[in-house]
C-alpha cells in the first residue's frame, strides 16, 4: 500500500509545520483508508458538533486504536478482531460525508498523538454543499430593493 506510506509522510510533514496542505489533501483523496465497521456502518465519533469518520492509514494504526480503545472503555476491544472497510479518501469526502446529512469529517489515526490528522467539513475539503460555515465564507446575501434581484 504505497499510497498509505505517502499519506503518512504528508501528514508527518504537515504536523511539523512543513509540507503543502493541498498536497496532503490530494494524497488523502488518492489513499486507501481503513475504516472500522460497527453495527453495519462505519465507526464514527461525535466531537465538537461534528460526526467524525475514524480512518487509519494502515493496519498497525488501526491496531493502536483498538489497543487504546480497549484500555479506555472496553477491555475486550483490544483483543477482538476488528472488521474494516478499505475506501479511497475521495469516496469518503465526496460520497459518504454528504450522505451522512450532518456536519461530518474524517479523523485519521486518532490513537497516534504525533500522527493524527483531521479533515474537517469545510469548503475545500468536503463538497461545498455540505461544508459548515460556507455562508460566512461566501459573505452575506443581500436582497436588493430595486428589481427584486439578489446581489452579492
Amino acid at each position: 500500500m504505497a499510497e498509505v506510506t505517502a499519506l503518512s509522510e504528508r501528514i508527518a510533514e504537515q504536523r511539523v509545520g512543513g509540507g503543502d496542505p493541498r498536497a496532503m489533501l490530494g494524497e488523502f483523496r488518492r489513499a486507501l483508508v481503513l475504516v472500522p465497521l460497527e453495527g453495519g456502518g462505519l465507526w464514527t465519533a461525535k466531537f465538537g458538533g461534528v460526526r467524525w469518520v475514524c480512518g487509519f492509514t494502515d493496519e498497525a494504526a488501526l491496531a493502536r486504536f483498538a489497543q487504546t480503545r480497549g484500555s479506555l472503555r472496553d477491555a475486550g476491544a483490544a483483543g477482538r478482531s476488528w472488521e474494516f472497510a478499505e475506501l479511497r479518501g475521495a469516496r469518503l469526502l465526496d460520497e459518504i460525508i454528504p450522505a451522512m446529512e450532518v456536519p461530518a469529517g474524517v479523523a485519521m489515526n486518532i490513537a497516534d498523538a504525533d500522527g493524527s490528522m483531521f479533515f474537517p467539513p469545510v469548503v475545500g475539503i468536503v463538497p461545498d454543499t455540505v461544508a459548515v460555515g460556507r455562508e460566512a465564507a461566501e459573505g452575506p446575501e443581500v436582497v436588493s430593493d430595486h428589481g427584486g434581484g439578489r446581489d452579492r
